[in-house]
C-alpha cells in the first residue's frame, strides 16, 4: 500500500473487519416487539359480553292458552281479541291464586286472620290444589293487600278512607318473597279518587312484582258513606289507572302490570266498551260476590262474562260462602274451572 507501513495497514484492516462483523451481528440480532399499551390491554379485558336477546312473547302458546281458557270454544265474544301484551306478561301463561286482606283486621280476609307462616302454608296448599286441577297452566301465589281502606267515618279530609303505613306494604313484600309470589295493592277510595291515591304508591308500583287492584264497591261518587250503597267506577277511571301503570312500565322497562277490578253487579262499572286495553297492562274483572255456588255463578255470568273486557277472576270466601245452609264447603277448583271462561285470577278472603 502506497504511503502506509505494513504494520499500519494490518491495524486498519483489523478495524474494517471488526466493523463488518459488528454490522452483520447487528443485522442478525432480533429487535424486541414493543409492549402493548396499558390502554389496549384494559380495553381487551373490559370488553362487555354481547347483550342478551330481547324478550319475546310466545304468541303461539298465548293463543293456545286463550282457547284453553274458553274450553276451546269461542263464544259470547270470548276470548276477547286484543293487541298482544308486551313480553313478560303473566296472563294467560299463569293462573294467580291470591290471599286477600289487611293485617290490622281479622274480618277483612285471610291475611289478617292467622299467623303469617300459617297463612303462607295454607296459601301454598291452595296453589298446589289448583295446579293439580289444571296442569296446562302454571299456578303462582299472590298476596293481595288492602292498602287504602274505606271507612265509616270521614277522617282527615272528609274522604272516608284510611291509608295504611308503608311498613305494612314492606311486610307484604317480605312475605311474598318467601313463596316467590307477587303482590297486589288494593285501593278502596271512599270519597277520594284514584287520581289522589294511585300516585301515593308509585315507588311500589314501579317494582316488577307489584300490581294494582281497585274496588268500585267503595268508590262513592254519590257522596254517600261507604257501605250504605254500592259504589261505581267508570271506564274513565279504569283508563286512568291503566295509563298510569302503562307509563310506569315504559319508564322503568317493566313487564306488563295487572289491574284487578272487583265487580259483582253491572252497575259497579259503567261504559265498559270504552275501557282501553293496553299492551303494558292486563285487566282482570274479578267476580267479588259471596254466597252459595249458584248465586256466585249467576253473578259471574251477569256482571263479568256478559261484558267481556280481557281476563276474569273469581273470589272465594272461606266464611261467607258457607253461611247459607246446606252449603258446608266453598267451591273447589274443579267447580270453578267449569265456568266459561275459566278465571285466571282466583282470590280467597
Amino acid at each position: 500500500m502506497s504511503g502506509i507501513s505494513k504494520s499500519a495497514a494490518k491495524v486498519l484492516l483489523g478495524i474494517m473487519l471488526a466493523g463488518c462483523s459488528n454490522s452483520e451481528a447487528a443485522k442478525k440480532k432480533k429487535v424486541p416487539a414493543p409492549e402493548p399499551s396499558k390502554q389496549s390491554v384494559s380495553a381487551t379485558v373490559a370488553a362487555p359480553p354481547p347483550p342478551p336477546p330481547p324478550p319475546v312473547l310466545d304468541t303461539q302458546r298465548y293463543n293456545r292458552l286463550l282457547m284453553h281458557m274458553v274450553h276451546d270454544t269461542a263464544k259470547f265474544h270470548w276470548p276477547v281479541k286484543t293487541e298482544y301484551p308486551l313480553p313478560g306478561a303473566l296472563l294467560p301463561f299463569n293462573r294467580i291464586i291470591a290471599y286477600y286482606g289487611n293485617y290490622y283486621s281479622n274480618r277483612m280476609g285471610i291475611l289478617g286472620e292467622i299467623a303469617p307462616d300459617d297463612m303462607l302454608k295454607k296459601l301454598m296448599g291452595e296453589v298446589k290444589a289448583w295446579q293439580a286441577a289444571d296442569t296446562m297452566v302454571k299456578t303462582i301465589p299472590a298476596l293481595h293487600y288492602i292498602v287504602v281502606s274505606a271507612q265509616g267515618s270521614p277522617g282527615k279530609g272528609n274522604t272516608y278512607r284510611l291509608r295504611m303505613p308503608f311498613t305494612q306494604i314492606d311486610k307484604t313484600l317480605e312475605l311474598a318473597k318467601k313463596i316467590d309470589g307477587i303482590v297486589f295493592l288494593d285501593i278502596q277510595v271512599g270519597l277520594s279518587t284514584l287520581q289522589q291515591e294511585i300516585p301515593q304508591l308509585e315507588q311500589y308500583l314501579a317494582m316488577p312484582n307489584v300490581h294494582l287492584a281497585i274496588d268500585p264497591e267503595f268508590s262513592m261518587k254519590s257522596g254517600k258513606k261507604p257501605g250504605t250503597v254500592i259504589g261505581t267506577f267508570d271506564a274513565e277511571d279504569i283508563n286512568y289507572a291503566t295509563k298510569y301503570l302503562a307509563d310506569l312500565v315504559k319508564q322503568h322497562n317493566l313487564p306488563p302490570k295487572i289491574l284487578v277490578v272487583h265487580r259483582f253487579t253491572k252497575g259497579m262499572v259503567t261504559n265498559y266498551k270504552q275501557i282501553k286495553i293496553r299492551p303494558e297492562v292486563q285487566i282482570v274483572m274479578d267476580m267479588d260476590g259471596w254466597g252459595f255456588p249458584a248465586k256466585k255463578v249467576n253473578s259471574y255470568k251477569l256482571a263479568v262474562v256478559s261484558e267481556p273486557i280481557q281476563f276474569t277472576g273469581f273470589k272465594l270466601f272461606y266464611k261467607n260462602d258457607i253461611k247459607t245452609p246446606p252449603w258446608k264447603t266453598i267451591m273447589k277448583p274443579e267447580d270453578v274451572l267449569k265456568l266459561y271462561p275459566k278465571p285466571m285470577y282466583i282470590q280467597y278472603q
